[in-house]
């Protein structure tokens, strides 16, 4: 089956610091990666690498089969969605305007938004329960409210390939698994894959496929969920003692 996304060699460093060192890996349809690891180790910006927002050391990164470096913004994001870890409100925009940009990549510049445009649109507000929120300025909403609209964009967007950072952010639990499983389920639909940066292991357990492991100074693991999460590779990982629960066949951690 053809990668949606593959790197090669890719080595990444931010501040003198390396992130990842000759990184070779590939995500499928149908696959959801989640990347773990703690603070500052790196896990945004290797996020912004794959849609060509930081470039890499050295390496290379596809979309299928064309090199990422050389397609243009606007066909990356025909591919390739990215949610931010923070989303900046610079312009005063309603809610409606705002999901209405996810749009923008698929828009002829000559013929504007159509009717499908605007259904699409409407059927992830109503997902993302903002309805009735349409007219509302984006900066004057709740923290969670806010990333349900930044979800709801993104998903207007309609890519193959999701790049999730922290989307479990100022979510409650019941929005956090609606925003989550609306994502998976839209990417599977369309045989796309999802990447996921996480600081909850037990998300990524409720919700991937598979897990790439960042310790620090450029090592990294990848494999399978249920290879990756042992005890002693979660332990090294967060540099801490934890504790497996085990129930019903449902895995879970708690720091102890």
């Amino acid at each position: 089956m053809r990668a949606i996304l593959s790197v090669q060699q890719l080595s990444l460093s931010m501040g003198g610091k390396s992130l990842c060192d000759a990184l070779d890996w590939a995500l499928r349809p149908a696959e959801v990666w989640g990347v773990l690891g703690l603070n500052g180790v790196g896990k945004s910006t290797l996020l912004h690498s794959l849609c060509g927002l930081h470039p890499p050391d050295s390496g290379q990164i596809s979309l299928a089969t064309e090199p990422l470096q050389q397609m243009s913004r606007r066909a990356i994001a025909r591919k390739v969605g990215l949610l931010f870890q923070h989303q900046d409100d610079i312009f005063p925009v309603t809610v409606l305007e705002q999901v209405m940009m996810g749009r923008h990549p698929h828009i002829s510049m000559l013929g504007g938004e159509q009717p499908a445009d605007l259904e699409i649109v409407e059927r992830v507000i109503e997902k993302m329960a903002l309805s009735g929120l349409e007219s509302r300025l984006v900066d004057t909403l709740s923290g969670g409210e806010r990333r349900r609209v930044a979800v709801a964009t993104i998903l207007a967007q309609q890519p193959q390939l999701y790049l999730l950072d922290e989307p479990e952010a100022h979510l409650d639990p019941r929005h956090q698994k609606a925003a989550l499983a609306a994502v998976v389920a839209d990417a599977l639909q369309r045989e796309g894959g999802v990447v996921m940066a996480l600081h909850d292991i037990n998300l990524a357990i409720r919700h991937c496929t598979h897990l790439l492991l960042l310790y620090g100074g450029g090592e990294v693991e990848q494999g399978a969920l249920s290879e990756m999460v042992t005890l002693e590779r979660v332990e090294r990982l967060y540099e801490t003692g934890m504790r497996r629960i085990e129930e019903g066949g449902q895995i879970a951690y708690l720091v102890r």
